[in-house]
């Protein structure tokens, strides 16, 4: 018969302790080694430790041997990582990593963020959260060459709440002939950014696409201070070179213009489909316009097939905003399903 003081251990979690008081015929009150009092089932412990076998004072000394044993046994199963070494890898190298564990949909699972150290330097780190001008530690510690260490996770609820990432970073080595100069980096993330799949790229550290940040690349503005007055120029003119539209003169009377997006813009990475509808229609009221002003009679819009919301949306605006011209299908022979014509003026 189980009795206060009797020393037990619980069949279904881990650890156990000693009996205080039986509540009744199924059930007793438990402290564990934390402490604790904990309601349990007579069913669910056994007794290590008869309460008569010794006394109180004994007892619970040889309670607090056992789970000092019990700690240094489980710190001996844990066996020293040795530092892995790549020929070609000793400057510093580093990376700030978000890894969706739903690829599929990222933003509906798991984010987890990673730091990776891919050189033979062993790295010093701490990772803080700055939020109203306090900075939070989270994670701090000492990592091996050529490894990485899970920082924390996210969910989609935290992304519209994002702080700024601050990383320290000490990179040394064992044996060097210099030192390297300590690492400060800052990261201030658009949520946007883990809504796009193209965000997410194939990389060698992980099975899944991540988005992955060097630490150690310069920042933007650090690289815009080191540019020359006629460097920025050309910057500045590349940037805003446009894409020239195609827009086909089939008639005196007849303009086509292609609104695929590949035709109005050279590069679409980073943009969402609603971004680019955007700009869709915006060449679409544009050329609009500019066909009415210049007393084009009919213009053809070439929007394709698709999922249909170029077209749906096209069509919303010529019956509310252009109610006075009459459009239709252009021609099937020519364009199959994938045009609009606009009649802007009648024989």
């Amino acid at each position: 018969m189980i009795k206060a003081g009797d020393k037990v251990r619980f069949l279904n979690a881990v650890g156990g302790g000693v009996v205080k008081s039986v509540i009744n015929k199924t059930m007793v009150n438990v402290e564990d080694y934390d402490g604790f009092e904990v309601p349990t089932l007579i069913s669910e412990v056994v007794v290590v430790d008869d309460a008569n076998s010794m006394n109180s004072e004994k007892r619970h000394a040889k309670i607090r041997a056992d789970q000092k044993k019990e700690a240094v046994e489980v710190k001996k199963e844990q066996p020293k990582v040795e530092p892995k070494y790549i020929a070609g890898k000793d400057s510093p190298d580093c990376y700030f990593a978000f890894v969706p564990q739903n690829e599929a949909n990222p933003v509906e699972g798991e984010l987890k963020v990673y730091l990776v150290n891919n050189s033979n330097n062993f790295v010093l780190y701490n990772y803080s959260h700055l939020k109203n001008k306090v900075y939070r530690s989270v994670e701090s510690g000492k990592m091996n060459p050529n490894s990485k260490r899970y920082l924390e996770s996210f969910t989609r609820m935290d992304l519209n709440e994002l702080p700024d990432f601050q990383f320290q970073l000490v990179f040394f080595r064992e044996e060097s002939s210099s030192l390297e100069n300590p690492v400060v980096k800052s990261f201030r993330l658009n949520p946007v950014k883990f809504y796009r799949l193209n965000s997410y790229e194939k990389t060698r550290y992980f099975t899944q696409n991540a988005i992955v940040f060097s630490l150690l690349e310069p920042d933007m503005e650090t690289e815009v201070a080191k540019l020359s007055e006629a460097d920025m120029t050309q910057v500045v003119l590349e940037k805003e070179e446009p894409k020239v539209v195609v827009k086909r003169t089939v008639s005196p009377d007849l303009v086509e213009i292609d609104l695929h997006i590949h035709e109005l813009l050279e590069d679409t990475r980073g943009l969402a489909n609603h971004e680019m509808l955007e700009v869709q229609l915006g060449r679409f009221r544009n050329e609009l316009e500019t066909a009415i002003a210049n007393g084009t009679r009919r213009i053809v819009f070439i929007h394709g097939i698709g999922n249909g919301t170029l077209k749906q949306e096209l069509r919303k605006e010529l019956s509310t905003k252009y109610k006075k011209y009459y459009f239709q299908d252009a021609s099937f022979k020519e364009y199959g399903y994938g045009a609009t014509m606009v009649i802007l003026k009648g024989n």
